[in-house]
């Protein structure tokens, strides 16, 4: 039964190896959690082996899919069978899957907020009630948005506030102070905390931001990484941890001022639009930073 259900699955798709699959994304682009070696290094990680699977057309690869089972590779739900629950955190994060435009390839393994970059190259897209917050550009940013923004940024800098990027700390590093900072935030342990240094050294190279400091301690992260596909920048930015007691200062609007900011820079330095994602469009704080764009599931 599971065999046929299988055969059902993959008519049409063909299993292929992870280059193949690596080269259809560097190709048709994707996200951060499709990038080749975001899926190979958190699935080993799992201990969970990803199926990679091409669509063809003329010998040509037209789509390329990493999966677990009836599943996209890195799914929670299959997490959570295997007893890994939270073993890694990528928040709801935006799937967009390596194909060429307009190739309407049918996708029958099991997925959740897939972008709406995803529309025309698969076929069986259905829209989730969940939308995704994508944050604005710097001009769709009020003036006096930008303005106070800034302003709390000196008003921060002039009470001993200091912003380093993330290069300066080691991976242990980063993750204890998110680890702290978000249980003092949120008040219970963050998703993937036992592994948190781990999964920031895999992913290390594609981490970006700063890390906010008031008086040689630290009061504000967020964990947000970056890829690069052809035509587009995907960022992810997962979560975040601040002082509550540093509030007055608001260390996490800075945070995602400069963050958002320095983003948007680099991407119309190399002429790329930018889908900067914050997760789910759930908090009213994403409001202020962000549109709400539909996703779609399979």
């Amino acid at each position: 039964m599971l065999n046929y259900f299988q055969g059902w699955r993959e008519r049409g798709w063909s299993v292929v190896d992870a280059s193949v699959y690596a080269e259809a994304w560097q190709r048709f682009g994707g996200s951060v959690a499709t990038h080749p070696m975001v899926v190979e290094r958190l699935a080993q990680l799992a201990g969970i082996p990803v199926r990679y699977l091409a669509w063809e057309q003329n010998g040509e690869v037209k789509a390329a899919i990493p999966t677990w089972g009836r599943d996209l590779a890195l799914s929670k739900d299959v997490l959570k069978r295997h007893g890994k629950k939270g073993l890694f955190d990528l928040g709801n994060a935006e799937i967009i899957l390596p194909a060429a435009d307009g190739a309407n390839v049918p996708l029958r393994h099991r997925g959740r907020y897939l972008s709406q970059l995803n529309e025309g190259r698969f076929s069986t897209l259905i829209q989730q009630t969940e939308q995704l917050a994508m944050a604005r550009t710097p001009e769709e940013l009020s003036k006096k948005f930008r303005y106070n923004q800034r302003r709390e940024l000196r008003l921060l800098e002039e009470a001993g506030g200091v912003v380093r990027p993330v290069t300066d700390f080691s991976s242990t590093e980063l993750a204890a102070i998110y680890c702290d900072l978000f249980l003092r935030r949120w008040g219970f342990v963050a998703t993937g905390a036992e592994r948190m240094a781990d999964v920031v050294e895999l992913l290390r190279e594609l981490l970006i931001g700063s890390v906010i400091f008031l008086n040689d301690v630290p009061i504000a992260i967020q964990l947000v990484y970056r890829v690069e596909s052809p035509q587009w920048i995907s960022v992810e930015y997962v979560n975040g941890g601040v002082d509550p007691q540093t509030r007055d200062f608001s260390p996490g609007s800075v945070l995602s001022f400069l963050n958002t900011q320095s983003a948007w820079e680099q991407a119309r330095s190399v002429n790329k639009p930018l889908r900067f994602s914050f997760g789910r469009a759930d908090r009213e704080y994403k409001e202020r930073w962000c549109n709400p764009v539909p996703v779609f599931k399979t």
